[in-house]
């Protein structure tokens, strides 16, 4: 047997263990959460809290604690495993501005390969998986994942104001940020959902390729990350929407779980070089694209005429209100959040909303959440909004000659290759810690394991909403 410390290991302070689980239920996992924050922070946090949402605890600490239980609890009735899981978890101040934040990180502390009952040899396999397969402890002193949690979530001025960890229980999160949901994401990678492998190097973990290598595959060739040389694994690592999982249960699984593939096409008699079929990334909150099926005149929000920007921060007047108004308003990302943005057009009278991207690289999806929304909102490249601004430039104050769909192609399924396969996230600019260990943002509905948490999001990981546990069988599990 061969291991590896894939992160390093830190300190447990006051650690104290809570073991989650249906006991005596034969294919329940026991998830043991081992905490690692001292006396008065994070799990132990003595601020009263008022009961919420089914979560019954009158401190922060408690709560938080009841709202780990319960997602350690619904991981736990869908894996077997005869060998505890243990989390080492801990709230800690992580990265955070006004407008984004890390919500949390976790992942295994160690990786196996060649051990009592692994599947393939010479592979490497996480902690918690390579318990389960060989029926016995791997390191029975060392956690099997390691968890972190931002402690500065909407508690800090700087951090997010307004919009702090939803503790309960019912995913009834408004705008806040249900924080059971980020732990079901977050477990997930502790117990296999993640590479191994330097996607920026193309180089194997120790010259040993993990269980992830044997899925990822580039769906222009075919060819899986285990047969290919470093520096094919580097191009796939940032080729769009060059890569799928090739495993047996997420693709029987992507059928029942996915819809039709949204599409937005840009056309009219004054649309020019920016006319035809764009990539784009969808907002969490308002309809999908797809329900909608909107078509309209684009129309832009022009708020500094120097610059040709319109950022829709605050309620649209005169002009900029008139012109939107029974078109699709096209907006710029920055400042404020996007539902701020779809909240301000809407009420101008837009029945959709483009957003161009400040930045060169991929369309990601739009976080938020704001009930009140009900037109769809996309957002679109750097260069596809430049070249929309400039197809837009000779508009009048009421016509434009540009038009969109936003609607749905009902000959293929959303964030899947043409063999329907699920598509990995891999935009053309590598990503630290979120290319390759999450699935495509292109995926309808949302899925728990993308690189964001979206606010449209159930507490399900498993068919008919959610393809995380199929992978999770897949790799082992």
């Amino acid at each position: 047997m061969t291991h590896l410390v894939k992160q390093p290991v830190k300190h447990i302070v006051a650690a104290i263990a809570f073991a989650f689980g249906a006991a005596g239920a034969a294919q329940a996992a026991e998830i043991v959460i081992v905490n690692g924050n001292g006396p008065g922070v994070g799990f132990n946090d003595p601020t009263p809290a008022t009961p919420v949402g089914g979560n019954s605890g009158t401190t922060l600490g408690e709560q938080r604690l009841i709202a780990f239980t319960y997602a350690a609890n619904i991981w736990g009735a869908k894996l077997e495993s005869s060998v505890p899981i243990r989390i080492q978890a801990s709230f800690e101040p992580l990265n955070c501005t006004a407008n984004s934040a890390t919500l949390g990180s976790a992942g295994t502390l160690e990786v196996f390969s060649d051990f009592p009952g692994a599947p393939k040899a010479g592979t490497w396999y996480p902690t918690a998986l390579a318990n389960k397969l060989s029926g016995e402890d791997q390191s029975p002193d060392v956690a099997d994942i390691r968890a972190r949690f931002n402690s500065r979530l909407g508690l800090a001025e700087d951090c997010l104001p307004g919009s702090p960890f939803y503790l309960g229980l019912d995913a009834n999160h408004g705008t806040a940020t249900d924080f059971v949901t980020v732990l079901l994401h977050e477990m997930g990678h502790g117990l296999g959902f993640q590479s191994f492998t330097d996607e920026e190097t193309g180089q194997y973990l120790g010259e040993t390729p993990a269980i992830w290598d044997h899925f990822m595959t580039d769906n222009r060739t075919n060819k899986k990350w285990i047969d290919m040389t470093e520096e094919e694994r580097v191009a796939n690592a940032v080729s769009g929407d060059g890569m799928s999982w090739d495993g047996p249960n997420v693709t029987a699984a992507v059928p029942d779980v996915l819809g039709p593939r949204g599409v937005v096409t840009i056309g009219g008699p004054a649309a020019a070089g920016a006319a035809g079929n764009k990539p784009f990334g969808e907002a969490s909150f308002g309809p999908r694209i797809t329900d909608a099926n909107v078509s309209g005149q684009i129309m832009p929000v022009v708020e500094n005429r120097t610059t040709n920007t319109g950022l829709a921060c605050t309620p649209l007047t005169g002009a900029n209100a008139k012109a939107v108004q029974g078109n699709i308003a096209l907006v710029d990302r920055g400042t404020c959040n996007f539902a701020i943005k779809a909240a301000n057009v809407q009420a101008a009278g837009a029945i959709a909303m483009i957003v161009a991207d400040n930045a060169p690289g991929d369309p990601a999806g739009m976080s938020g959440n704001d009930p009140s929304i009900t037109i769809p909102s996309v957002r679109i490249t750097q260069a596809d909004g430049a070249a929309l601004k400039a197809a837009l430039a000779f508009r009048s104050r009421t016509t434009s000659g540009v038009t969109a769909l936003l609607g749905a192609d009902p000959t293929q399924l959303a964030g899947t290759d043409k063999q329907k396969r699920i598509l990995m996230f891999t935009p053309t600019t590598f990503q630290p810690g979120s290319s390759v260990s999450h699935y495509t943002t292109s995926a309808s509905p949302n899925q728990l394991m993308e690189p964001s948490i979206n606010g449209d999001l159930t507490h399900e990981v498993e068919p008919p909403k959610d393809l995380s546990l199929p992978l999770l069988k897949d790799i082992g599990w």
